[in-house]
C-alpha cells in the first residue's frame, strides 16, 4: 500500500522540536504521514525593499517547483514578513487543491505585537496556520465556524480563537478525500 506524506520543509533556523511539534499535530488532524526537510534558498530575491517584506506569490510559486517523490503535498515554512500585492500581510497562503502552500511563523511571535516572548503560544499558532494551509491544499476552503482551524485569520487574535482541529463539517469533507 503506497501511503501518502506530507513533506514540512525548513526555510530557516528552528528550535530542534519545533517542527517536529508541528508535523506530530499535522498527522492525526489531517491523517497523512509527514516528513520533515531543510530548504536552502537565497531569499533576497523575494524582498520587496519599498515594503520590507517578502512576496508571499513568488515565495509559493517556488515552493511549488520543488520535488519530493515520497511527497503529495508539500509545505514551506518561513520566518519572515510575507505579504501579497492585495494584503497588508499574510500568515500563509497555499494553492487550493493544489500540492504546495507556505507559512510564516513571522508574525505569530508575540514579540511582534510588544508581549512577552511564548514559546508555547508560537508553536500553537504555528500548528493552527500549517494545518490550515494544507487543508486548503486538500481541497477545505475558509470555514465560517469560529473555531475551526479552517476559519480564516486576518490579524493574530483570530489565529488564537480558533481550535487547533477542523470542526466536524470540515472533517466530513477531508474524510471524503481519504
Amino acid at each position: 500500500m503506497n501511503v501518502q506524506t506530507i513533506t514540512l520543509v525548513s526555510f530557516g533556523f528552528y528550535e530542534p522540536d519545533f517542527l517536529e511539534n508541528i508535523a506530530k499535530a499535522v498527522r492525526p488532524e489531517l491523517g497523512f504521514a509527514v516528513n520533515i526537510r531543510d530548504g536552502h534558498i537565497d531569499l533576497s530575491e523575494f524582498y520587496d525593499p519599498a515594503r520590507r517584506q517578502y512576496n508571499g506569490n513568488s515565495l509559493l510559486k517556488m515552493v511549488d517547483t520543488l520535488s519530493f517523490p515520497e511527497s503529495f503535498k508539500t509545505l514551506g515554512i518561513f520566518n519572515v514578513d510575507l505579504y501579497i500585492p492585495i494584503l497588508t500581510y499574510i500568515f500563509g497562503q497555499a494553492f487550493l487543491n493544489g500540492r504546495t502552500g507556505i507559512a510564516s511563523i513571522y508574525r505569530l511571535a508575540n514579540e511582534r505585537y510588544g508581549m512577552p516572548q511564548n514559546d508555547q503560544i508560537l508553536i500553537e499558532r504555528a500548528k493552527k496556520e500549517v494545518i490550515h494551509e494544507l487543508g486548503h491544499t486538500l481541497g477545505l476552503i475558509h470555514c465560517d465556524n469560529p473555531i475551526c482551524v479552517m476559519r480564516s485569520s486576518t490579524y493574530l487574535e483570530d489565529v488564537d480563537q480558533k481550535k487547533l482541529h477542523l470542526c466536524h463539517k470540515c472533517h466530513d469533507k477531508l474524510d471524503l478525500l481519504h
